[in-house]
């Protein structure tokens, strides 16, 4: 059984950081592609970021520049560095690992 679980959400100042992670555990032991989503009240899922097995990297274009995926193989954990942030990210983020496996997802809130 695979298990996605996500850390790393809370309330932020517009303006400030946030670090997402995301370990993924269970099924059978390769690297696969990884991603976050959010999903906002009364609007659908977006993906905002996600990263493959051979590191290549799409954002949305509402974060690029502000945000960063990474991933660390060993760990079987990815990151999304979240800076600059505005009250437009809140929304609860999803991590999503490749088979179609989600996590429960974790809450952002920006708001002074």
């Amino acid at each position: 059984q695979v298990q996605i679980v996500e850390s790393g959400g809370g309330l932020v100042q517009p303006g400030g950081s946030l670090r997402l992670s995301c370990t993924a555990s269970g099924g059978i032991d390769m690297i696969y592609f990884m991603a976050w989503y959010r999903q906002a009240p009364g609007s659908e899922r977006e993906l905002v970021a996600s990263i493959t097995s051979a590191g290549k990297i799409v954002y949305a274009d509402s974060v690029k520049g502000r945000f960063t995926i990474s991933r660390d193989n060993g760990k079987n954990t990815v990151y999304l560095q979240m800076n600059s942030v505005r009250p437009e990210d809140s929304a609860v983020y999803y991590c999503f690992r490749g088979g179609n496996w989600w996590g429960q997802g974790t809450q952002v809130t920006v708001s002074s």
